[in-house]
């Protein structure tokens, strides 16, 4: 494995990477022969920084992110995270799911960090790249540490996740949340039992997921759902859609955000496995849909977020329907993946 091309980001072109985040001498590797765990290779690392500047070409809201694990154990077939697994030499496809990083110091590195002289407050993008509540947090929790962190210095920040595992750390966003802007998002992207299982293996159900969005909202922080992905064909029938915001309205999400599938150099390849695997029906379709590249053609994308835009409205999906949590400033809505068209629709 190489531990010499260890950037969170993606190098602009022409740029020379910085230095790794961490050396080889610093790398524990560790198992743990528990059902959660089983399967899984962990190597602990002690990072030297773990806040992260976004490349300028990005088309990302915001400028820096912190993401105390590398790999993903919610082993979604589509990930587009996936090809960062390559800088290390690692397999995008299996290794990706089972050969986890984890930045064991990542808490204390950061609020030495918040601490300097030479950070300006900026606001903070989690889960952006990998689940910073996937199984590893349950034994790591690196999460509270890193949110205490960001509440001492007041420091903006949002985390976009599928993991339940939030819930645990609900005082301290609570917290947060009195002192800075927070912005919560679930990624809930269809209600399909079957889809579910196999396209993400690793991933709370969704109902569950809903459950996140109706406790935060109890405890008066607004979430979000990142309604990601429409799935070309398996997850964008008319009423497919609407049951899915219908149930994203019911849980008392402040904003839906749909985002269709896209399918970069990584994920394409272990996606297209699966499929078919599982829809060998499907092959030439999405091979003449994704032609053009990682994303589907506009018309495509434009058309299902006109049908979210619609169902939305319908439901009454905003931060002013009535019986809102209002025990705290309205939160940032979390950053969405970078994507062909810009989607986001916070309905007021």
């Amino acid at each position: 494995m190489r531990w010499d091309n260890l950037t969170d980001e993606p190098v602009e072109h022409g740029r020379t990477p910085d230095a790794a985040l961490f050396g080889a001498d610093a790398v524990t590797t560790r198992t743990f022969d528990t059902p959660e765990f089983r399967g899984i290779t962990f190597h602990e690392v002690r990072a030297r920084s773990v806040l992260n500047r976004v490349p300028g070409a990005s088309r990302m809201p915001f400028e820096w992110t912190v993401n105390p694990y590398r790999g993903c154990s919610h082993a979604c077939v589509y990930c587009f995270a996936r090809k960062t697994h390559g800088y290390l030499d690692l397999d995008t496809g299996i290794g990706f799911d089972t050969q986890i990083v984890v930045k064991v110091n990542a808490p204390e590195v950061l609020r030495r960090q918040l601490g300097s002289g030479r950070w300006r407050g900026d606001h903070v993008a989690m889960g952006t790249n990998v689940d910073c509540y996937q199984r590893a947090e349950g034994r790591y929790r690196l999460m509270p540490g890193i949110i205490s962190a960001l509440t001492e210095h007041a420091n903006p920040f949002s985390i976009l996740t599928k993991g339940t595992l939030i819930l645990r750390d609900l005082d301290l966003l609570v917290r947060a949340a009195e002192v800075t802007d927070v912005g919560i998002s679930v990624s809930v992207g269809f209600l399909d039992s079957e889809l579910w299982r196999t396209v993400e293996p690793g991933t709370p159900a969704p109902e569950r997921r809903l459950d996140v969005v109706r406790a935060l909202g109890e405890h008066g922080i607004g979430c979000g759902v990142l309604m990601a992905p429409v799935i070309p064909f398996l997850s964008d029938d008319p009423e497919q859609l609407r049951a899915t915001v219908a149930a994203i309205a019911a849980a008392g999400a402040t904003s839906v955000t749909p985002l269709v599938l896209h399918l970069r150099p990584g994920a394409r390849e272990w996606f297209m496995a699966w499929l078919a695997e599982h829809h060998p029906y499907l092959v030439r379709r999405y091979e003449r849909m994704y032609a053009g590249g990682s994303y589907a053609p506009t018309w495509y994308q434009r058309r299902i977020t006109r049908q979210v835009h619609e169902l939305a409205r319908e439901y009454g999906i905003g931060p002013t329907r009535a019986g809102a949590a209002r025990r705290i400033r309205p939160a940032r809505p979390a950053p969405v993946p970078e994507a062909a068209e810009p989607t986001q629709l916070t309905l007021m």
